[in-house]
C-alpha cells in the first residue's frame, strides 16, 4: 500500500537520500561539480578559409551600420515633413527609423559574430582574488590584455578594425543632426505669450467661445485659449497654443490661502498655465476635494489653492498664474501676460 506524500521519509546517511514510495526505495548520490564542458572546435579554428570568410562577414556587418547611419541622415532631409501633412511625417519616420535600425543592427550583430567566430571561446575557471593586486599581478594583467588583443586579432585584423571605427564614428551623427534641428535655445521666448497683447478674452478650447464669469460654477474646470488663437494659421497657432494654454477653475474664496492669488483672480475664479514646469506636459487632472492639479506624465502635483505650489513630484517651481478681470459685458479677460515664463525651467532664465 503506497504511503501519502506526508508519510515519505528522507534520511541522509553518507550524503545519500532515500525516498520511500511504497513501491521501491530510490537512492540518489549528492550532485557534484560537473566541470567545464569539452571545448568544441569551430570551423574558423580549423580552417583559414572559414576564418577569412568570418572576418569579411564581420566587416560587412560593420559596413551595413555605416550605410544605415548615412542613410538615416539622407532620409531626414530627403523626406521632409510639415505639420499639415500627416503622411509626410509617417514617411520621414519610417525611413529615418530604418536607417537608425541598420546602424544599431550592424554594430550589434557584427560584434556578436566577431566574438562567436573569431575570438577565443575556451571556457576557464578561476578562483576569486583581491581586486587590487601587487605590481607583479598588475604587470601580468597588462600582459593578459595584450595577449587578448593578439588572440582577438583586433590590432592584426585591419579590415574589421577600420570598419568598426567607421561604424562607431558615424552612428552618433544621425542623433547630432536630429538634435541640432530642434531649434535654438528658447531663452526668453517662453516669457512672452499671446496673452501679452492685453485685454484678450478667455475662450474655450478648442471652439474659441468667450467665457463669462457667470458661466464658471464652483468646482468647474475650463480648458482655455486666448481670443483669436484659433484663427491663426499653422504652425503659428500650435506654437502659440503650446505657450498660452490655461486651466480655469472656480474655488470657494475661503479655500484660497494666498492673497496674491485672490488679487489675480476674480471671485474665486483663478487661471493658471497648463504647461507643467517639469518637462512641459499638459497639467489637466483636477482633484476637487484637495484642490490639487496633477501632471499625468511624471505625477508632479500642484496646490491650486496656494499659488499652485509644488506639493509632490519632480517639478521645481509653481505653475505661473494668469491675472484675470471681467469686462463691461461680463466676460473674463486677461489684462496682461503671465508673471513668469511658462513651461519647464531647464534653460537659464533671466530675472
Amino acid at each position: 500500500m503506497a504511503k501519502k506524500p506526508q508519510d515519505l521519509a528522507v534520511t541522509g546517511e553518507s550524503g545519500e537520500h532515500e525516498y520511500e514510495t511504497g513501491i521501491a526505495v530510490v537512492t540518489a548520490d549528492k550532485p557534484g561539480d560537473p566541470g567545464i564542458e569539452p571545448h568544441r572546435v569551430r570551423m574558423t579554428d580549423k580552417s583559414a578559409k572559414h576564418e577569412r570568410a568570418a572576418a569579411r562577414q564581420v566587416a560587412a556587418l560593420f559596413s551595413v551600420s555605416i550605410i544605415g547611419s548615412i542613410f538615416s541622415i539622407w532620409a531626414y532631409y530627403a523626406f521632409p515633413f510639415n505639420n499639415s501633412d500627416a503622411a509626410s511625417l509617417r514617411i520621414n519616420t519610417i525611413f529615418l527609423g530604418l536607417g537608425i535600425t541598420l546602424g544599431l543592427f550592424g554594430i550589434g550583430v557584427g560584434a556578436v559574430h566577431w566574438a562567436k567566430t573569431l575570438m577565443p571561446d575556451a571556457e576557464v575557471s578561476e578562483e576569486r582574488h583581491q581586486t587590487r593586486g601587487s605590481e607583479e599581478v598588475r604587470a601580468r594583467a597588462v600582459e593578459i590584455i595584450k595577449l587578448a588583443d593578439q588572440e582577438s586579432g583586433f590590432s592584426r585584423r585591419k579590415l574589421i578594425r577600420r570598419t568598426l571605427y567607421g561604424a562607431l564614428a558615424l552612428f552618433p551623427i544621425p542623433a547630432i543632426v536630429l538634435f541640432s534641428d530642434l531649434g535654438p535655445n528658447p531663452k526668453d521666448s517662453l516669457r512672452h505669450t499671446m496673452w501679452g497683447q492685453g485685454g484678450l478674452r478667455l475662450t474655450r478650447d478648442p471652439d474659441g467661445t468667450p467665457i463669462k464669469a457667470s458661466d464658471v460654477q464652483l468646482g468647474a474646470v475650463f480648458h482655455v485659449i486666448p481670443e483669436g488663437l484659433k484663427d491663426l494659421e499653422a504652425p503659428s497657432m500650435l506654437n502659440e497654443k503650446a505657450k498660452a494654454a490655461v486651466l480655469l477653475v472656480r474655488l470657494d474664496p475661503a479655500d484660497i490661502k494666498s492673497q496674491r492669488e485672490k488679487d489675480w483672480g476674480y471671485d474665486g475664479i483663478v487661471a493658471y498655465s497648463k504647461i507643467c514646469t517639469h518637462v512641459g506636459c499638459p497639467v489637466a487632472l483636477y482633484e476637487q476635494h484637495t484642490h490639487h492639479l496633477l501632471c499625468p506624465c511624471h505625477q508632479s502635483t500642484f496646490d491650486l489653492a496656494d499659488d499652485c505650489k509644488v506639493v509632490f513630484g519632480p517639478a521645481s517651481r509653481p505653475l505661473p498664474q494668469l491675472k484675470i478681470e471681467v469686462d463691461a459685458d461680463g466676460y473674463l479677460v486677461a489684462p496682461g501676460d503671465f508673471a513668469e515664463p511658462v513651461g519647464p525651467s531647464f534653460w537659464e532664465r533671466k530675472a
